[in-house]
């Protein structure tokens, strides 16, 4: 009769061990998020580039820890290299928020201040409307300064440098809207900043930028195209010369327009390199937290200007060298884009879940947003952005 007290507890035992079992089981083969978010980014990247291509490499990090990391293609097809996470690409107009964390690190120092108008700096320049456009317009694209550079003159426009690119100011005579009522993106007014970091600090613009934002960022290899200068492990900008892709020509420096100056565009650097840069905003190394959340926030809007296409999107904005995104339902971000010659570059961060991606390429001939649209999608979809 002992035994018919010991049947249940004897059974019950077996069942919770056959559970356990199954759940081991379950567990075992169910796929973690960041192996689905590697299956669907290396099939979207993958069909995105084809065999022995210009390609990219993709970077994506939540908190400290790599989520997902691939390099596709080729680098430079004159020496046969690969690209990986240590290839050197131009990021374009990337560059333009390090010139903007420059020109706010001296705001916080106090030898400037961003409300300082332009004509402070530049007495040469002969319209009155200087003297209402201020240092913090040039930062966040809404200066009314329209982009006049003269492009009659080939050579001017494949090697023009940022002081040969701003000379146009000194008689310009119009802008196409009062500062800081709309937004109209711009290089030439980052390149007003390049001449003011060098006024007030009395230093070369890439020696101040190399002792005060790269190299306290562990950012020591990166540096600043010019021509013939070597740049480590580079990548060149390509474009198909055929429908069927199969042929692609070399385009960035001496095919391309203006992509000697370095203020708005000008810097090369890897995605290795650029983590220490997310890590460093982070930490706050270069400027307070307090001043990197104004410039992380919405200051200009974007979404609906008559002035200016480029990521007018709903739901955008600019903020101080980055667009910012605050779509309902998902956490902001704070991005910007790089187009110069081939090259065509992303780098998007989510701040609240300290996530960073990147996309560096050197082709241009794929849709940059859907491919970020489908990247955001698969983060959504895994939980990394709840």
């Amino acid at each position: 009769m002992k035994t018919n007290n010991l049947a249940p507890k004897g059974l019950f035992l077996l069942t919770t061990l056959l559970i356990s079992c199954l759940m081991i089981s379950c567990n075992g083969n169910k796929k973690s998020a960041n192996q689905i978010i590697a299956e669907k980014l290396d099939s979207l990247f993958t069909a995105r580039y084809g065999e022995n291509t210009p390609g990219g490499t993709v970077y994506i990090m939540k908190g400290d820890e790599t989520v997902f990391e691939k390099d596709y293609g080729v680098a430079n097809y004159d020496t046969d290299l690969k690209i990986d996470a240590n290839t050197f690409f131009n990021i374009a107009s990337v560059s333009k928020q390090f010139t903007a964390m420059a020109i706010l690190k001296l705001h916080e120092e106090g030898k400037l201040s961003i409300e300082d108008n332009v004509k402070k700096y530049f007495p040469e320049f002969k319209a009155d409307f200087f003297e209402r456009i201020k240092i913090k317009h040039l930062l966040s694209q809404c200066s009314g300064l329209p982009d006049d550079r003269p492009r009659d003159n080939r050579n001017f426009v494949l090697t023009a440098t940022d002081m040969q690119s701003i000379e146009f100011f000194k008689e310009l005579d119009k802008i196409n809207f009062e500062p800081g009522t709309n937004y109209e993106y711009q290089n030439p007014t980052f390149q007003l900043c390049y001449a003011i970091i060098e006024k007030v600090t009395g230093k070369g613009f890439e020696e101040y930028m190399k002792e005060n934002i790269f190299d306290p960022s562990g950012m020591t290899e990166t540096l600043y195209f010019e021509a013939g200068r070597d740049i480590p492990r580079m990548a060149h900008g390509y474009i198909p010369e055929d429908e069927a892709k199969t042929q692609w020509k070399e385009y960035d420096y001496g095919e391309e327009s203006f992509f000697g100056t370095k203020a708005d565009g000008g810097i090369y650097t890897s995605i290795n390199e650029f983590v220490k840069w997310e890590k460093a905003l982070r930490n706050n190394i270069i400027i307070s937290d307090s001043l990197k959340q104004i410039a992380h926030s919405a200051i200009t809007p974007v979404s609906g200007s008559t002035f200016s296409s480029y990521q007018n999107r709903p739901h955008t904005s600019y903020g101080y060298g980055w667009f910012i995104e605050e779509v309902p339902g998902w956490p902001k971000k704070v991005y910007h884009t790089g187009d110069n010659g081939g090259f065509q570059i992303y780098a998007g961060r989510f701040p609240e879940k300290e996530i960073l991606v990147l996309v560096f390429e050197n082709r241009n001939d794929n849709s940059r947003w859907n491919m970020v649209k489908e990247i955001d999608a698969v983060l959504k979809e895994t939980g990394l952005l709840d």
